[in-house]
């Protein structure tokens, strides 16, 4: 039976430059503001097509681009790229945007990269590791480099920063010219000169959008626990706290003496950008344009520092499971409806030892959010055996929805069969799903793949970083698979094969530089939870 063609297309960026000194001059004459002409473009060239497609809708593995016949050859060239360009002082919390950022879009299956400040080299273009390296630093007590290196007056030492922050850029460009699809460039960008000569070097590319996202910080408790986390940065390796603190403090002195927020000024050069003002309380949008640069603005207006607990389980074991069928909607078997008895008084019991930890981080000075008691929200798919698993909690306690969003992946004509039954009835879909599950639909009417189960996922995404309370979320396997993949950041290659066995429960908690995960699994015998060592 045939397929949809799925598979994601790679696509390239145009030839462009060579990596070196950018031509404003080159740059200049294909601006489109303030009154410079542009050359004119035949509306049927690939150059149209290609100014086109930037700003269309475009989601990997659900949306096809249907190119003009003459274009066939070369479709690996369209499709939409996007340049995020941080912006913003030390400790504003850029790097946490960024990896928030990075996490959702490459959850969506958009390949995404970061150049920036922090992370492993061989995942993230790193101006400040670049810097580094580059450099055995000017700071006698062991530091890369001391604050004189931030020095706006500092000539040479700016030389140098503008020139590692080109070098990240040209890496970025390859790495899209490659067949990604993001780039993230992270680091303080916090002047205009600075953001003009990335915005030249990157108008020589004919096939990416600029997005600029600026963070800014004005909570005295948030900044004071960013300047914190700081100081253990490598930039402070083997320094005392205070000595640490002094330097790091006057750094950032140095930056704001040249610090310029995106504003007028830079909205003549027809950018688009965001300002998130104390992680999205206030969010000032410009000029956003294209289906990508959307996406980031929703999603990163929706997320919130609040401590929290998501705990994840599939239902409790039905009938159906008990002979193998995948599918249907079958109820509980005697065991399922067991473990849906001691699920209930096992998140009672989780609830209370949150509660209690929470006061003592407020009593310490701990939280960086307000400390109030937490509702507890619990959602289910509209399957029975979901239903069924939360009988026992009372509505009058928690908040109880059922979602059709978190319905397990319908599998069409193989609907409540085995898998050694697909085997025998249709070998050629048994072995096409085992080649690739990621990107196998079930044929059929209505028969799904994991990537749309990914699309139809994405609101709950939104919710689950909106909301402040703690949540209960009962679903099924490969539904599962897809939210675990997204909040422990699982590579996609891995994520369709993830072990999430019945009677397990995870509790994930969201925090700002990381995310804590437990893993209890329900012992029959005990009728109670065991916690275990989580694989990653």
């Amino acid at each position: 039976m045939q397929k949809d063609p799925i598979h994601p297309t790679n696509h390239i960026l145009g030839a462009g430059a060579k990596a070196g000194a950018v031509d404003v001059a080159a740059a200049a004459s294909r601006n489109s503001v303030n009154g410079v002409s542009i050359p004119m473009v035949d509306p049927h060239s690939a150059e149209a097509f290609r100014r086109r497609s930037l700003c269309s809708f475009d989601q990997p593995g659900v949306v096809m681009t249907k190119l003009p016949q003459e274009l066939e050859d070369s479709q690996h060239e369209f499709g939409s790229k996007l340049v995020v360009i941080m912006v913003g002082l030390p400790a504003r919390g850029k790097s946490y945007l960024v990896k928030k950022l990075q996490r959702y879009l490459t959850w969506l299956q958009y390949d995404t990269k970061v150049r920036g400040t922090r992370g492993k080299p061989e995942l993230v273009f790193n101006v400040g590791n670049r810097r580094r390296t580059a450099s055995k630093g000017d700071n006698k007590n062991g530091t890369s480099h001391s604050h004189a290196f931030f020095d706006p007056q500092n000539k040479a030492a700016k030389t140098i920063r503008d020139e590692l922050a080109l070098e990240s850029l040209e890496e970025l460009i390859a790495w899209l010219k490659q067949g990604g699809r993001v780039g993230i460039h992270d680091a303080t960008n916090s002047s205009r000169e600075r953001r003009k000569m990335l915005l030249s070097r990157l108008e020589l590319e004919p096939n990416c959008r600029v997005l600029f996202i600026e963070s800014i910080c004005t909570d005295p408790v948030v900044l004071s626990h960013n300047i914190s986390m700081k100081l253990s940065s490598p930039d402070y390796k083997g320094m005392d706290e205070k000595t640490a603190r002094d330097d790091f403090r006057k750094r950032l002195e140095n930056y704001e003496r040249s610090y310029q927020t995106l504003g007028e000024d830079d909205e003549e050069d027809g950018i688009q950008y965001c300002k998130l003002i104390n992680v999205g309380k206030k969010v000032i949008a410009y000029n956003i344009q294209g289906y990508l640069a959307g996406q980031c603005i929703f999603y990163l207006m929706n997320f919130n520092l609040s401590p929290r607990c998501i705990w994840l389980t599939r239902h409790g074991e039905s009938v159906d499971n008990i002979v193998g069928k995948i599918g249907g909607d079958a109820p509980l078997s005697a065991k399922g409806k067991k473990y849906g008895a001691c699920l209930s008084r096992f998140i009672k019991q989780q609830r209370k030892e949150n509660e209690r930890s929470r006061r003592v981080e407020a009593e310490a000075g701990m939280a960086i959010s307000p400390q109030r008691e937490k509702t507890v929200a619990v959602w289910t798919s509209m399957l029975t055996r979901t239903k069924e698993t939360v009988e026992e909690f009372d509505p009058k306690e928690y908040d109880i929805k059922h979602i059709r969003f978190l319905n397990e992946i319908y599998a069409g004509i193989c609907e409540g069969l085995s898998y050694s039954q697909i085997e025998q009835l249709y070998p050629e879909e048994y072995e096409a799903r085992r080649v690739s599950k990621l990107f196998y639909r079930y044929p059929g009417m209505g028969g799904e793949s994991y990537l749309d189960v990914i699309q139809r996922l994405n609101p709950l995404i939104i919710e689950l970083e909106r909301m402040t309370s703690d949540l209960l979320i009962v679903t099924h396997r490969v539904v599962l698979r897809i939210l675990l993949g997204y909040l422990m950041d699982i590579d996609r290659s891995r994520m369709p094969d993830m072990d999430v066995h019945l009677h397990t429960v995870y509790c994930v908690e969201p925090k700002p530089h990381g995310t804590v995960v437990r893993k209890f699994r329900w012992v029959e015998e005990l009728d109670w939870f065991v916690e275990e060592s989580v694989e990653k």
